[in-house]
């Protein structure tokens, strides 16, 4: 089992591969010849340059954003599908005008598509944020599946709940990106319940 989270040594990002852990995956010695050509591959080759080569360029200098919009030119993309969560209307709104003012095409699908209620999909009413009144489901294979038949080349998922933003990625045609990680509590930002784990957070955790 491998524990790279707990790695103090970091022979992978360095030049200690004397001081690896008898866990370290780089023990694996056909690793190399095991993965590397992956990157060789038509499909991944040019894919994987354009992202490296735009986090050596913006590096602390760019905010995600930036990256995202900049990745999609350089990949030649035109049609960009967005993902996003009803919470997060306003944000998807100045994201998609963004990438229009760069020349892009925009499909975007709310998180809500179909207005499907929750008893349709199995949801019981204790299973609701409000028992007793009409909620939609979230539709992320929905969201998925009407970018699909857009033809977007390159998605971006935007607020998607825990769970739902899974289903998205594993019923889209296209690659997908997230721009925002949903955490209602912290504004989105999930770190801070890391940076607070052992302490403000610790009960809460």
């Amino acid at each position: 089992m491998y524990t790279c989270a707990n790695c103090t040594v970091l022979a992978c990002a360095g030049q200690s591969e004397k001081e690896m852990p008898k866990n370290c995956p780089m023990r694996q010695v056909d690793m190399r010849q095991k993965f590397l050509p992956e990157y060789e591959k038509e499909e991944n080759h040019r894919f994987y340059i354009n992202c490296s080569s735009i986090e050596a360029e913006g590096y602390c200098q760019w905010p995600r954003l930036k990256e995202t919009v900049e990745f999609c030119r350089r990949m030649g993309y035109k049609r960009i599908g967005l993902a996003f969560c009803k919470g997060l209307k306003k944000e998807a709104g100045v994201t998609a005008e963004l990438f229009r003012r760069n020349g892009f095409t925009v499909v975007a699908v709310i998180c809500k598509t179909g207005g499907i209620s929750k008893e349709e999909a199995g949801i019981p009413e204790e299973g609701k944020i409000h028992p007793g009144q009409f909620e939609a489901m979230c539709n992320p294979i929905g969201q998925a599946g009407l970018l699909n038949e857009a033809h977007t080349e390159f998605n971006i998922a935007l607020g998607l709940c825990v769970g739902h933003d899974s289903l998205f990625y594993r019923n889209s045609e296209a690659p997908v990106t997230t721009l925002v990680a949903k955490d209602r509590v912290l504004a989105h930002n999930p770190c801070g319940a890391i940076y607070c784990a052992e302490g403000y957070f610790k009960e809460r955790l």
